[in-house]
């Protein structure tokens, strides 16, 4: 890999197009960096980096199929310098920072962005830069340990986004292969099922009583007993929401108060 004075050769990895024209755009303004090439998929990121030999990697950690930890893992021995792009909490960043690799937390500005940049070049000018392989893999193993819930999700509306903090989300309804989440009067639709869902929120937050419907435990208002063991849970803006059989443990431990 060049540590010169010569741009970074940048290879983006993102499964979002807007995050990756985002990143493009602000790699733009930095006259030290090159992008030479694009991947919308882990399968895609293997490949690109084998054609291109990117001196720079800005790899997405969530993507379906192939992630992040896949792709580092599929390379091993032909990883460049590594970027890593994330909406992982503090506690699983603090990781990053142990092996002194870096990350772009989402959202990011370009002022991180540069340090991020600075901190990359400076290790490739290390003699020692190659033995840091086998501490990232360490690293892999390490954030494979941490429970990680999000905190926002995305929320498209035509060509804009915005990101949805969930602790203001009230339930989430299944609406065939997408998801409505329910904020406060609102409604939006997310390309996500509720198994994809249910796996990546906070379970002690988020209680899915149905194969329809996850509830926010902090918006529930009132619980009343419904037909047959099953329950109606209300909402605290009036929204009634109805359990099912294969789901009533969790409204009954959180009846009992045990802990979820």
């Amino acid at each position: 890999m060049n540590a010169g004075t010569a741009p970074l050769r940048a290879l983006i990895v993102d499964d979002e197009p807007l995050a990756r024209e985002l990143l493009r755009r602000m790699l733009h303004e930095q006259p030290e960096v090159e992008v030479i090439a694009e991947a919308a998929s882990g399968t895609q990121a293997v490949e690109a980096v084998r054609a291109h030999r990117p001196d720079l990697l800005f790899l997405d950690v969530q993507m379906p199929g192939l992630d992040g930890f896949a792709v580092v893992r599929e390379l091993a021995a032909e990883l460049p310098e590594i970027i890593f792009v994330t909406a992982y909490d503090q506690y699983a960043l603090r990781a990053f920072d142990v092996h002194a690799l870096d990350y772009l937390l989402k959202p990011f500005d370009e002022e991180r962005l540069a340090r991020a940049i600075d901190r990359a070049r400076a290790h490739l000018r290390r003699p020692d830069a190659e033995s840091d392989r086998g501490r990232i893999l360490d690293l892999l193993d390490e954030l494979r340990g941490v429970r990680r819930f999000r905190e926002r999700l995305v929320i498209r509306a035509g060509e804009r986004a915005y990101l949805q903090p969930v602790a203001e989300i009230d339930w989430l309804e299944a609406d065939g292969k997408y998801v409505k989440v329910h904020v406060g009067p609102r409604a939006h639709t997310i390309r996500e099922t509720m198994t994809q869902l249910a796996g990546v929120l906070d379970p002690h937050r988020f209680l899915r009583i149905s194969r329809s419907a996850i509830v926010n435990v902090d918006r529930i208002r009132e619980i009343q007993p419904w037909f047959r063991g099953d329950y109606v849970v209300i909402l605290q803006n009036g929204a009634e929401v109805t359990s099912t059989r294969g789901y009533r443990d969790v409204l009954k431990a959180l009846l009992a108060g045990e802990s979820l």
